[in-house]
């Protein structure tokens, strides 16, 4: 797995699913315990540090919570809810023409998109540059500045307006690389 791979895994997880969640127990002891950092490829140390001295899943629980889930949720993270975010269907549509295998959840969630952009990297099929630049320019760029500016404003824990801040810089340092790579292979 490459470094593209490991930052949309963690971060697509940890959007994706409730703190408390079994699955998320690895990641969380490797960030209490300092350990993410030693694998980050990205310049994040201050973020990283501020995640590690915020991450209780038991206490981000009602955050997460009030942030994402439910209809009365302060930032919904489904991009068909966002006025430049594209329809759940679209999303859907292309993750399938990709081979992606998908579940009856939502394609159009924040987290399942960087989850998705994880597995497009892991697939490296021969246009992988151009399906990766597809999910980030049609899919994922026009509306995630605004929802993770609504993550920082409204979140109650320093882990999600942090891990908001780090999602930016991330996804903008992917997409620079992205379009670096874009510009080799044509």
């Amino acid at each position: 797995m490459n470094e593209f791979s490991i930052l949309c895994r963690v971060i697509g997880s940890l959007f994706n699913r409730q703190p408390q969640d079994p699955l998320l127990v690895p990641l969380f002891t490797m960030l209490r315990e300092g350990k993410l950092k030693a694998q980050w490829p990205l310049e994040q140390d201050e973020l990283l540090t501020r995640l590690q001295q915020n991450s209780d899943p038991q206490a981000l629980a009602a955050d997460y919570n009030a942030l994402f889930v439910g209809s009365e949720c302060s930032v919904p993270p489904y991009a068909s809810q966002w006025p430049n975010g594209p329809q759940e269907a679209d999303v859907r549509a292309f993750l399938s023409s990709r081979g992606m295998p998908l579940s009856d959840a939502p394609a159009d969630h924040f987290g399942v998109l960087l989850l998705a952009a994880s597995w497009l990297e892991d697939q490296s099929a021969e246009d992988e540059f151009a399906a990766q630049l597809a999910l980030f320019d049609d899919y994922l760029l026009p509306w995630c500045g605004a929802f993770l500016g609504k993550v920082e404003a409204h979140a109650t824990s320093a882990f999600y307006r942090t891990l908001a801040a780090l999602s930016r810089e991330a996804i903008q340092a992917m997409y620079d690389e992205l379009n670096e790579g874009n510009d080799e292979e044509a």
